[in-house]
């Protein structure tokens, strides 16, 4: 009953609550006038009057995300743990223990200790399960259990953790932490200089800077930029880091809205380090946002080589606005646009099938743009790499494996029974993949199909019209096919299960620092990078 009164009563009514500024409020003053006014006295009456006790700001919560929810996910609300969580993200700065850790339940697990950390230095590492800091257990804790490992720089707190079953104790100080935005830079090889570029904090221009004009120092005649993985972040950081390797005054992004203070045109603002080094950057389907800006520029102006798989499609830009007592509204304001005028947003919010879903922009209707030397590029689906490497199309099952911490928990397991000498050397094979499937077996992995839960369903129908003595086998034969199946989607996803082991596995012996290290031995999208720089004419034939 209060759900219905959160959905149908108060969603529509608050929807002009958040948008008294727009240009909506100044064409429809009355019209949202009034919807506040009804919002205000039905609220004030829902709290004073309903036969149970209400929570306003539970309700208020709802009410406010669900509104959202028919818009995109970019466009939410920030209460002031959300607000302190964009800043910390943004600046690369907090003060706490130093890990990346995940909150449960019953517990906290560290996902990533940061070497030399507070952490680190206090012995956790990936996979300790934290049940009790100080005196208070997670478990029973109602805010979120994660902010009591922040606290004042070398302030002290004592956690209690199991490892592998075993309970222990630990006393961590702790301190401020920086998250760099350039967690990585090296030599591939003599010539080759590699940057890992993770993320667009408010240092990431310097951070990269910094490491190009390093490299170079070191003898370095060509650069990879990595922005695999990279979720985005600053715009004008992006800019900034495109015109490390193009002139001053170049376009680099436009952006487009219905308001029109919002459109603005970016250009470079600097002399740059160097715009003739040979230049590969590589992407996946995780690079998004600003990493899209980067590489969707340097391939219209044909200043790099673009390898890996097909970026993430991210072409929104989003701005904060602050509202009452510390909160924020973050909005979707503009598209964004490439040199060449492609928008690469994937999937269109605003037109979406049956099921509510966001519909992906179909390859027919992408458009076709030339870059600076006329080569074909096109809009609607990320930005496509010039050699496209290791895409992997993932399943709904193995999504399932990821999400329930399974890959993360066999690795945590096997770096426990397993010493490995010589981690450069690492590598998986078909033994291991059979001990992961019978690992998913002893703890008991379940995914339930659509096609499963359509086929219960329709069991379930058939019970009450007492056709089920009919169909019983066939149902039967029908599920134990579809569970075939569902093994046979984990052996076609081997690869990508076994790199997703070896990531989590190498980073539990040698940090993050030394899983780079062993990218630069194993990964075939810096392979290929390599061997393109390293061959002048290859390189310039991709981008004529």
């Amino acid at each position: 009953m209060i759900n219905k009164l959160k959905k149908k009563i108060v969603v529509p009514v608050l929807a002009g609550a958040i948008f008294l500024t727009t240009t909506a409020f100044q064409n429809d003053f009355f019209e949202i006038a009034k919807q506040i006014e009804i919002f205000t006295t039905l609220f004030k009456e829902l709290n004073m009057n309903y036969v149970d006790e209400t929570n306003p700001g539970d309700l208020m919560d709802t009410a406010i995300k669900s509104m959202l929810s028919d818009l995109d996910p970019y466009t939410n609300f920030m209460n002031e743990q959300d607000v302190e969580a964009a800043r910390i993200n943004n600046t690369g700065d907090y003060t706490g223990i130093g890990a990346k850790v995940k909150t449960l339940k019953d517990k906290l697990v560290i996902i990533e200790p940061y070497k030399d950390y507070p952490a680190d230095k206090a012995g956790l590492k990936a996979g300790d399960e934290i049940i009790k800091v100080g005196n208070i257990l997670v478990e029973s804790y109602k805010e979120n259990a994660g902010d009591l490992l922040k606290g004042a720089s070398d302030s002290s707190v004592e956690v209690t953790y199991k490892r592998q079953g075993k309970t222990q104790t630990a006393t961590i100080k702790r301190a401020e932490v920086e998250i760099k935005a350039v967690p990585h830079f090296s030599m591939v090889n003599d010539k080759t200089g590699y940057i890992v570029l993770s993320s667009f904090s408010n240092r990431a221009h310097t951070e990269t800077n910094y490491a190009l004009r390093d490299l170079k120092a070191q003898g370095a005649e060509r650069i990879i930029l990595d922005l695999r993985g990279n979720p985005g972040g600053l715009v004008n950081e992006a800019i900034k880091i495109v015109n490390l390797f193009v002139p001053k005054g170049q376009l680099v992004v436009t952006t487009k809205s219905k308001v029109k203070k919002y459109n603005k045109t970016y250009f470079t603002q600097n002399n740059p380090i160097d715009t003739e080094i040979p230049l590969v950057v590589l992407i996946d389907g995780k690079s998004a946002s600003a990493s899209e800006i980067v590489s969707g520029s340097l391939q219209d102006l044909d200043r790099a080589v673009i390898v890996g798989s097909r970026s993430f499609g991210k072409g929104l830009v989003q701005r904060p606005k602050l509202l009452t007592y510390g909160t924020q509204v973050k909005i979707t304001i503009s598209r964004y646009y490439t040199p060449s005028g492609r928008c690469i947003q994937s999937l269109d919010y605003w037109n979406r099938n049956e099921k509510g879903e966001a519909v992906r922009v179909k390859q027919e209707n992408y458009n076709e743009f030339k870059t600076k030397n006329g080569r074909k590029v096109f809009d609607g689906g990320g930005v496509f790499p010039d050699i496209p490497i290791g895409s992997y199309k993932t399943s709904p099952i193995t999504t399932a494996i990821v999400n329930n911490d399974l890959v993360f928990n066999y690795a945590t397991n096997y770096h426990y029974s397993h010493n490995i000498s010589d981690i450069n050397n690492f590598k998986l094979g078909d033994s291991d993949f059979k001990d992961f499937k019978n690992y998913l077996k002893t703890n008991n992995f379940s995914f339930e199909t659509d096609t499963e839960k359509a086929l219960k369903k329709a069991f379930e129908i058939a019970e009450k019209e007492e056709l089920n003595d009919n169909i019983k086998t066939d149902y039967n034969t029908l599920i134990s096919n579809l569970n075939t199946s569902k093994t046979t989607v984990i052996d076609e996803n081997k690869d990508f299960l076994l790199e997703l082991l070896t990531e989590d596995i190498v980073k539990q012996y040698v940090y993050r620092e030394g899983l780079y290290e062993y990218y630069k031995v194993h990964d075939s999208d810096i392979k290929k990078a390599t061997e393109i720089l390293s061959n002048t004419s290859e390189y310039s034939g991709y981008l004529k």
